[in-house]
């Protein structure tokens, strides 16, 4: 009779459901608050406000020090690792700024992206080496969950096969080494926007991208109740001449959704919503 390795205990499953289902409970959502450096000065820039790492303190201070009400609307805070090892004016860590109002913080830990050599437009993710052991200082600091987001682009012949492959991998492998420390993975196999496709040919890429995801995903014997999914909304591009409804959009994502994601999924944040 075959025998199968253990890929997580019971109690680390169950810690990891606890976590998930409570960041996508029923009226909360996620602040992502982990724009990089070069995001904030084209923030702040305009308003005449220095780029500085003082000034991103006070303004993620400003964001975590409001009404502790934010614990009935937020069920997680992205965080950067600048913002993760800030303190606020009293000297307390952001973090535990956050998770004393109730909201978990976590972190972003991907490093951005390189181009997929021999590809028309490809890209992917870096950043795997040595992320077991910054998982495992982050979950010791009070780190509940964490992002990874790869970039695809539509293009006449691509995302190409090996870009969803790379893809997919990478963001497997991160899920597994945050799992493997405690910490939800929210993967996000994200479709750009750029170009002139129309809504059908996202649809059919976005449903290709999510399929080798979730392929890859129980691959690497990833707990799927221990996950949630980060995806882009089924959009025609921003230089499509034709222009569809927002029920047309809507419609079109809960279709790739019922399609593709499992039910095992806790729930999904996006940009403009969340859905369980």
């Amino acid at each position: 009779m075959p025998k199968f390795f253990q890929y997580l205990n019971r109690d680390q499953e169950e810690e990891l459901s606890r976590i998930a289902n409570q960041i996508v409970s029923d009226g909360k959502g996620i602040l992502a608050a982990d724009e990089d450096s070069d995001s904030m000065g084209r923030r702040f820039t305009p308003l005449g406000i220095d780029n500085t790492e003082e000034t991103r303190r006070l303004y993620r201070q400003m964001l975590v020090n409001t009404d502790k009400e934010i614990g009935k609307y937020l069920g997680g805070v992205i965080l950067t690792p600048e913002t993760f090892w800030q303190n606020d004016d009293n000297g307390v860590p952001l973090r535990r700024v956050l998770a004393d109002k109730g909201v978990l913080p976590g972190i972003n830990v991907d490093l951005g992206t390189v181009t997929l050599a021999g590809e028309q437009c490809d890209v992917t993710t870096q950043g795997l080496d040595g992320l077991d052991k910054k998982c495992s200082v982050y979950k010791k600091a009070g780190a509940c969950f964490a992002k990874w987001m790869c970039k695809l682009t539509i293009v006449e012949h691509g995302p190409s096969t090996l870009a969803l492959k790379e893809n997919a991998n990478v963001l497997a492998r991160y899920a597994s080494i945050c799992q493997q420390n405690g910490i939800v993975p929210i993967v996000e196999p994200a479709v750009l926007p750029d170009g002139s496709h129309d809504l059908e040919t996202c649809q059919k890429v976005t449903e290709q991208v999510w399929s080798f995801v979730y392929k890859a995903l129980m691959d690497h014997h990833i707990y799927l109740e221990g996950t949630l999914l980060k995806p882009n909304m089924i959009t025609a591009g921003q230089s499509c001449t034709k222009t569809y409804t927002p029920e047309q959009v809507g419609e079109a994502t809960l279709a790739s959704v019922q399609h593709c994601v499992p039910v095992a999924v806790p729930g999904m944040s996006m940009d403009i919503c969340l859905i369980q």
